[in-house]
C-alpha cells in the first residue's frame, strides 16, 4: 500500500495528514482516497498538486507499495 501524505486543505478536508491506500497508479490511490473522504476531499484534489516520492505525478504514474504520494493544495497568502 502507498502511503497518501495530505496537507493544508487536503488535509482539513479529509481529517488527517496521511493513510495507506492500495492501488497500482496514482489515480487508484486517490480513487481510493476520495471514496473514504467524499466530496469535500474531491473538491480540493481537483485543485491540488500531486506528486509522488517528491516528483510531479499524473493519475497514470505507477506507484509501488513504499511509494509516497502527497496531495498539494494551493497555498495563498502574503503581504499587500
Amino acid at each position: 500500500m502507498a502511503t497518501l501524505r495530505l496537507f493544508a486543505a487536503a488535509r482539513e478536508a479529509a481529517g488527517t495528514g496521511s493513510a495507506q491506500f492500495a492501488g497500482a497508479t496514482v489515480g487508484e490511490v486517490l480513487t481510493a482516497a476520495v471514496a473514504a473522504y467524499g466530496d469535500g476531499f474531491r473538491v480540493v484534489l481537483a485543485n491540488s498538486r500531486v506528486w509522488l516520492n517528491g516528483d510531479p505525478a499524473d493519475d497514470h504514474t505507477a506507484v509501488g507499495a513504499t511509494d509516497e504520494v502527497a496531495v498539494l493544495p494551493p497555498v495563498s497568502g502574503g503581504s499587500t
